[in-house]
């Protein structure tokens, strides 16, 4: 496994608060007291970030330096990281409410936040967790899986757009296939691209159509037919020559965007499969390929920066907050957290309770509804210091027994428009053809 684990080292003597900025970045400098020892404006270039070394080097000749950034990506964290510099994400919130410690009007400058971050960092250093550097291969994994996560999104609001030209001028294809993103959808729209040109389709035209481009949906090319024809409603003359037009270039960009989405799933595949911690990941009940790329970029190769179950659950999300003040008592949704990691978990238990019997036999199983039970089942939902309470417990309160591969479903595809996105052979949501449980293992889902 790539699996690091982050130890305390010396106590820091200088303490960097960095402004990052697209062209520019501020840095401030304040030693063990709050005094300010060195203040720099750099840009964003090769000799700028010359300059922030050397910067570092200066301010930290004679004790150790920690740095503090709002943001935990980018050429400028790399690059700090790449120097070993323990360096420090801090929530742009927290700096907003910490300038108040300062001054009493809303007043705002790049020096000034710099001076917050360092100082903020002073204070707060203790209780903090540096941000670990990742391996080649683990920085290879999280790059290809956030920025596939930017194209699916990029795919959907192109699907959403043609979705509206098309309800405006020709709504026929909308009711054929059980989604407009499918390739067939596509080529359908590409082939008769208005409500006269769809009119002409019999069920033997259809039924050459889906020959010619592979349709297996087992639809009858009949059913196809009479499924349209209700739907062939006509605009205005003009307006569908014109709609026409969005209508087939918005087409292309979404063929497009599914070539990729398959690229990434391909690469990303193939990334997991020569990952130290890949088949580990990959032998969970309802874990493919993207979900397991998922969990290794965002988990990182830290293993301590998860000491508990209850630890994972603060950060994703899925752990409830308490906001108890003398009589009122609430229990809330947590919204700041690791979303990305939120939406895997949750596709990896719908996967996992419809493919994995022990799981199905859980998730079907009642909860209880007395305090006595709730109480000492409530391990399971607790969550990490600064959520919920204490951390609970690390493992399942079941054990699964021996468990066997159940046979794939048949390709299913959700017929809602709220879930037009297809969940993928990893069990993530996606645009491409292929169907949700493809390669899927078994393993205790406690183990993470």
């Amino acid at each position: 496994m790539v699996t690091t684990i982050s130890r305390p080292g010396p106590a820091p003597g200088v303490f960097i608060g960095i402004d990052w900025g697209g062209r520019e970045h501020q840095l401030c400098a304040v030693d063990a007291s709050g005094d300010v020892v060195g203040k720099a404006r750099v840009e964003h270039t090769v000799a700028g970030m010359a300059v922030i070394d050397d910067f570092i080097t200066t301010t930290g000749a004679t004790t150790p330096v920690v740095c503090a950034i709002e943001r935990g990506e980018g050429l400028l964290v790399e690059h700090i990281q790449a120097a070993g510099v323990p360096l420090f994400c801090i929530s742009p919130k927290i700096s907003s409410r910490a300038r108040e410690r300062y001054r009493l009007a809303n007043a705002k400058s790049d020096a000034f936040d710099a001076f917050v971050l360092a100082d903020t960092l002073r204070h707060e250093h203790r209780h903090w967790r540096a941000l670990s550097v990742p391996s080649d291969e683990t920085a290879t994994i999280a790059a290809l899986s956030r920025d596939r996560e930017r194209i699916v999104h990029m795919q959907r609001m192109v699907e959403s757009r043609l979705r509206a030209v098309l309800e405006a001028y020709h709504p026929a294809p909308l009711h054929l296939f059980s989604s407009l993103d499918r390739d067939i959808a596509l080529a359908f729209l590409r082939d008769y691209p208005t409500p006269d040109a769809a009119r002409r389709v019999g069920p033997e035209r259809m039924a050459r159509f889906c020959r010619r481009h592979g349709y297996s949906g087992r639809t009858d090319p009949g059913a196809l037919v009479q499924r349209m024809r209700p739907h062939l409603l006509n605009a205005a003359p003009g307006t569908a020559t014109g709609k026409q037009v969005a209508a087939l270039a918005m087409a292309d960009q979404l063929e497009l965007f599914n070539r990729q989405v398959r690229s990434y799933d391909t690469l990303l595949a193939d990334a997991v499969a020569v990952h130290p911690d890949g088949p580990l990941f990959l032998s969970f009940p309802g874990i493919g390929p993207i979900i397991a790329a998922t969990f290794i970029g965002e988990m990182g190769d830290d293993r301590a920066r998860y000491p508990n179950a209850g630890a994972m659950l603060a950060e994703t999300g899925l752990a409830p907050v308490t906001r108890a003040s003398g009589r009122t008592h609430q229990v809330r949704f947590r919204y700041a957290a690791n979303k990305r990691m939120r939406h895997a978990i949750d596709w990896w238990m719908t996967v996992a309770a419809r493919e994995d019997d022990w799981s199905k036999a859980v998730y079907d199983t009642p909860a209880p509804t007395d305090r006595a039970a709730t109480a000492r089942t409530a391990g399971s939902a607790r969550a990490g210091p600064g959520s919920c309470g204490e951390p609970g417990p690390t493992t399942s309160p079941m054990t699964p027994p021996e468990v066997t591969r159940r046979s794939p479903p048949e390709p299913h595809r959700p017929s809602t428009p709220a879930a037009h996105h297809n969940a993928g052979a990893s069990g993530v949501p996606n645009h491409n053809r292929h169907e949700i449980g493809s390669r899927h293992s078994q393993v205790d889902s406690g183990s993470l």
